[in-house]
């Protein structure tokens, strides 16, 4: 049997014991053993839904995945498991965006369940084999931090850049050590919880602030000499941020919106964004940026490990989710089949 971890409504996780998942023809089973929570899987959890869409059919969540293949031609095998199954054949996908993709299957979300079970079956073609020195909690964090690539990626950030992170939770911290990888000389952050303010300042940003504090906008605009940041990224999902890095942007600079609100709408101040000519940009999800991000991992230049704050076996599954969602610790992880 397959334990699996189903979510029924905002709230309600349970526990069931399942029929073991077949392969089908291009897939492998997969024996999950790290799942991290992601802000997305904290808005399915605790609103029932994360902006337009909601549970439809009670899911397993998770997408930030990592496994033991068992069977087939990557037997054994450690790997990571890129969430995202784009269908390589639509205008979008052969443009080179199958994060686009017209008929993308995401883990997690509307029909396809996700990682918050013992067994998984998934294309092979989206298993990553990992390096022995890396973790199974590695492996799940390629996810964030391929999302963290492609928002870098996105925001054309160059040598000797000055750069602003306004949000502080996992794929914000990752962030920061992925910007001053590409060349940034200087990173600001910001976000209101004190242990995301100290992990950011461990994480190299040059100077850190709390959003909530007086004098936040004029320590923005100090930080440059009042010039202003070449690329703001908003990771924080909030208006407030939003217009945080709006002001924080320089004349010409580039405002990367990867935070994800709790409604459908989101608002930004568009007199000075337009007298500035900035250009705006979405974060949706990333690209084939997999091999990069471990890449990132082995050189040393992003460290994923010391985000891991808490772990979790899947009978625990609902206090995870209560400890992820009132934003303690760092990233928390479940292991439905811990090594």
């Amino acid at each position: 049997m397959n334990r699996t971890a189903r979510l029924h409504a905002a709230g309600d996780v349970r526990l069931a014991d399942e029929p073991m998942p077949v392969p089908a023809s291009g897939e492998s089973l997969v024996e999950v053993t790290a799942v991290g929570l992601c802000g997305s899987d904290l808005h399915w959890f605790a609103e029932g839904g994360i902006g337009d869409a909601r549970i439809e059919r009670p899911i397993v969540g998770g997408h930030e995945m990592a496994g033991v293949v068992r069977g087939g031609p990557l037997d054994g095998a450690r790997v990571a498991i890129d969430p995202a199954v784009p269908c390589h054949r639509c205008d979008m996908c052969r443009a080179g965006h199958p994060n686009l993709c017209r008929y993308i299957v995401f883990a997690g979300h509307g029909v396809r369940d996700g990682g918050l079970q013992r067994y998984l079956t998934w294309p092979t073609d989206r298993l990553f084999p990992l390096p022995e020195h890396l973790t199974d909690a590695d492996g799940a964090m390629l996810e964030p931090l391929g999302v963290a690539v492609h928002a870098v990626d996105l925001g054309h950030v160059r040598l000797g850049a000055d750069v602003a992170v306004l949000g502080c939770g996992p794929i914000g911290l990752l962030l920061i050590q992925v910007a001053r990888a590409a060349g940034a000389a200087r990173v600001m952050a910001a976000d209101p919880l004190p242990h995301r303010r100290a992990a950011a300042g461990r994480y190299s940003a040059d100077l850190v602030l709390d959003p909530g504090a007086d004098g936040y906008a004029a320590e923005l605009t100090a930080f440059t000499a009042g010039r202003g940041v070449d690329v703001a990224f908003e990771i924080a999902g909030t208006d407030e941020a939003i217009e945080a890095a709006v002001v924080a942007a320089r004349p010409g600079g580039r405002v990367v919106l990867g935070g994800i609100p709790s409604t459908d709408t989101s608002a930004f101040p568009a007199a000075t964004a337009r007298r500035k000519g900035l250009t705006m940009v979405m974060v949706r999800r990333m690209k084939e940026v997999y091999p990069r991000a471990a890449a990132l991992v082995a050189a040393g230049l992003a460290d994923v490990r010391s985000l891991v704050s808490h772990r979790y076996p899947l009978a625990e599954v609902r206090e995870a989710f209560e400890t992820a969602n009132a934003r303690a610790g760092l990233k928390v992880v479940v292991e439905p089949a811990p090594r």
